[in-house]
């Protein structure tokens, strides 16, 4: 299983980038997935947490602003996020923890590469 994670960038206060993270491999569907950040000098935090039920959970830090869909056809999960602020900027890591294999449901802990997100003006 590998994970490819994208659509990190420069932007202003208030606008809009999306992430996305594509698994391939083995996978045919993914299930459950996290998004992680950490920013300079921090440690790493959860942003969202999607559970093997299709629940979702977003940090009080972000609920509200960011939404998280999935495109099955392309097995990928996407993280859109609005109305950026400048403590969002960090590096943005997907991890992968359920998905289904064929008919065969897995759970893992697969990681993407990070993915900069930068906030300013």
């Amino acid at each position: 299983v590998q994970l490819q994670a994208s659509g990190g960038g420069l932007v202003q206060p208030g606008g809009s980038l999306r992430l996305s993270c594509a698994a391939s491999g083995s996978v045919s569907s993914i299930h459950a997935m996290r998004w992680y950040r950490q920013a300079p000098g921090m440690q790493r935090e959860w942003v969202v947490d999607m559970t093997n039920d299709g629940t979702v959970m977003y940090a009080d830090s972000v609920k509200g602003r960011f939404a998280l869909s999935r495109d099955n056809s392309k097995n990928t999960v996407l993280l859109r996020m609005n109305r950026l602020r400048p403590e969002d900027t960090a590096v943005y890591t997907c991890n992968l923890r359920g998905y289904y294999s064929e008919n065969y449901y897995y759970t893992g802990n697969f990681w993407g590469q990070g993915t900069q997100v930068t906030v300013s003006s």
